[in-house]
């Protein structure tokens, strides 16, 4: 079994349809959306204070009941236990080892679907979220008796860190597929995450965890979500949902980080860039390299973006300032969607590989969950055509979603004179994310 990398699709052989048509495609969609956005779309649609229709009063009763949140809180901490076990007496070999895949599947991507199905579930799931409550109940102060340390100026630059650091390790380091440099990351993880909980409440948790914040941002395009006058669970357009989220420093930041990795793990598949890092002969040389193309990226995003976002007049100073974090929620889809055509294959395949992995954590030969003899199904693999059709479709869908949003939410700010011409640079710089993103994929 190979090690699992969450390293690309493997080059353009995997995604055997024309790069031509989906660059046509992928320019028809957003030309088309934004023509229909710009004559038949003239007042604001999207309400984030929708209430949404009700599901029925058992299911926000069994989601909120104490037994079922203890038992999903110690589901997250015994896995986390579990996954330990592999961690630090687990096999050396990644290939061998499930700690690899937990980590940039299960962990990475599989969050994201799982939030996009049930909502945000890193919140109950967290270990150090049970850890930092069991401590409070044990000595009877409350979980957000330091929510007030948390100052507002550091918004989520925290997590920002966090995930930067994570896909650091992943493109940038000189090992990212090693037992011991998973470890090492995870350990200073739950360090810095459990002070911060202590130190700075439940808030630093929401807002400066991770993968808190990172499974927060994807349930944003779930269709699952909070009435927010009963707290009901509720049934919703997941476009309402989108721009209910909160605007803090370090929102564009965010997005730029996450958006621009994804692409420079596609660019770093490219031959000749490869072939550059390897010519470069020290390690050093390569990871500084290679940490240099992923802060390019990442820069690339964020300041073509806070440029587009800003690109309006009929606006005062402070309100075109804060232009990038208001619409910074429609580059959410397209991070979805580009995770998901990126790193499907990855979930669906690796992430049997890793489940089977998991059942022998310490490489003994265990068999508790009858899995010794499982073999991984790879589905996708078997079905290039439909797997890279899907892929596309999944950044078509992302970007279409991401001009609906930003369109809305732009005639909801820009003045009326302004509601159309303010938002041609905002389209022209997501099309370039569009045709940038495909090139990416098919590997050039």
């Amino acid at each position: 079994m190979t090690a699992v990398l969450a390293h690309g699709l493997g080059g353009s052989t995997d995604l055997p349809i024309p790069f031509t048509y989906a660059l046509v495609g992928a320019s028809w969609a957003l030309t088309v959306s934004f023509v229909v956005l710009a004559f038949a779309w003239r007042t604001p649609k999207l309400d984030p204070d929708s209430p949404g229709r009700r599901l029925p009063g058992w299911v926000t009763r069994f989601a909120d009941a104490p037994v079922t949140r203890t038992v999903l809180a110690a589901v997250g901490l015994v896995f986390a236990v579990w996954v330990a076990l592999a961690a630090f007496l687990g096999p050396a070999e990644s290939s061998e080892n499930a700690l690899p895949g937990v980590f940039y599947v299960l962990l990475w991507v599989g969050l994201v679907a799982a939030s996009l199905a049930f909502g945000p579930v890193w919140r109950v799931l967290s270990p150090v979220r049970t850890v930092h409550r069991s401590v409070c109940a044990a000595i009877g102060h409350s979980p957000a008796e330091n929510d007030a340390r948390y100052r507002n100026s550091w918004g989520y630059w925290p997590a920002v860190a966090g995930l930067f650091a994570f896909v650091w390790l992943e493109l940038a380091s000189g090992d990212p597929g090693s037992v011991a440099a998973v470890r090492t990351w995870l350990l200073v993880y739950v360090v810095v995450t459990t002070a911060g909980a202590f130190l700075c409440g439940e808030r630093w948790c929401e807002r400066g965890d991770p993968f808190e914040v990172y499974s927060t941002l994807a349930s944003r395009l779930s269709p699952l979500s909070r009435d927010r006058s009963s707290g009901r669970i509720v049934l919703r357009n997941p476009l309402d949902h989108l721009g209910s989220m909160p605007v803090r420093a370090g929102s564009v930041a965010l997005m730029a980080t996450l958006l621009g990795s994804t692409a420079f793990d596609s660019f770093s598949a490219f031959p000749w860039w490869s072939r550059l890092v390897d010519g470069i002969g020290s390690p050093i040389g390569a990871t500084l390299a290679r940490t240099a193309g992923l802060l390019v990226f990442v820069g690339f995003v964020g300041v073509s973006f806070w440029v587009a976002s800003r690109a309006t007049g009929g606006l005062r100073p402070e309100q075109r300032a804060a232009l990038p974090g208001q619409l910074s929620h429609s580059l959410i889809p397209i991070i979805i969607g580009y995770v998901f055509a990126h790193y499907l294959t990855y979930l669906v395949e690796k992430g049997q590989a890793t489940v089977i992995l998991l059942a022998d954590p310490l490489g003994r030969g265990w068999n508790p969950l009858g899995l010794g003899d499982a073999e991984v199904w790879y589905v996708l693999s078997e079905h290039p055509a439909a797997s890279a059709s899907i892929k596309v479709l999944f950044v078509l869908a992302g970007h279409v979603l991401g001009v609906i949003a930003a369109h809305d939410k732009s005639v909801r700010l820009l003045p009326r004179g302004h509601q159309l011409t303010g938002q041609l640079a905002l389209l022209l710089t997501m099309v370039t994310y569009t045709f940038g993103g495909l090139y990416l994929l098919f590997g050039g």
